[in-house]
């Protein structure tokens, strides 16, 4: 189970904090964004537990609390890089066989970019959103996917409403991938902005899937917008066509 960070040091008195300096030719928004990073605990957590970044917690407290990534399941992570959300799921779905007794899982990584290799994880370099992305994943996976699930985020535009509006976009996406390739009684993770999912693909969701709920992991910046949508329990696109 992820633990909070506690933001006091062990003899119990609070930590200080680190003021960064503005640098000659450093932007104040990069000496900020610098201090942020310095100061923040999940950022030092993941340096100190081996993780690739802070989003590594993310996925550990939604996993905490909603149970999708169990011993044997079939994983896909769409956006993998750089890959902390692989580290993540390796030992819950047991993909190295480590728990004796227990189912061994399988897990794609997928990402535009290559991505450090994983132990435990298969990682491919393909764009999720080109033609018959669906069918090379299920290729990949021998079959259907328990999870699927995306922390994945558009570049930054500096403009709030179309940096939402490609969140969505790509939210929507990777939803669309997963009702091609999750088995049904799958669950779909993946990041959102501001309320949670859309209108629109908040109606879909709710018929595709059994329940949807839109939350915010302790893991994510409290001063940031982001938020996750978990649907569980696919009903299948043929359970869906029939309705």
């Amino acid at each position: 189970m992820a633990r909070a960070p506690k933001g006091t040091s062990g003899r119990g008195q609070r930590e200080l904090a680190v003021k960064v300096k503005t640098a000659r030719g450093r932007k104040l928004s990069s000496t900020l964004w610098l201090e942020r990073q310095l100061n923040d605990p999940y950022v030092r957590r993941a340096q100190q537990e081996g993780y690739r970044g802070r989003a590594a917690f993310k996925i550990m407290e939604l996993d905490d609390r909603f149970r999708f990534l169990r011993p044997g399941a079939r994983v896909v992570d769409l956006g993998s890089a750089p890959g902390g959300w692989l580290q993540v799921a390796v030992p819950r779905i047991n993909a190295l066989g480590e728990m004796r007794g227990k189912p061994v899982g399988r897990i794609i990584g997928v990402d535009l970019q290559e991505v450090e290799p994983v132990p435990g994880a298969e990682i491919q370099q393909l764009d999720f959103l080109e033609d018959g992305a669906d069918a090379k994943v299920r290729d990949w996976l021998g079959g259907q996917a328990d999870v699927v699930m995306s922390d994945m985020a558009a570049a930054a535009s500096g403009h709030r409403q179309t940096d939402h509006l490609r969140i969505i976009t790509l939210c929507e996406a990777a939803a669309e991938l997963a009702f091609d390739v999750l088995a049904p009684g799958g669950t779909f993770v993946a990041k959102v902005l501001a309320g949670g999912a859309e209108g629109g693909l908040q109606t879909l969701l709710k018929q595709r899937f059994e329940k949807v709920v839109n939350v915010k992991p302790p893991a994510s910046r409290k001063d940031s917008s982001e938020k996750f949508v978990v649907a569980t329990g696919f009903r299948g696109r043929s359970e869906v066509a029939n309705d």
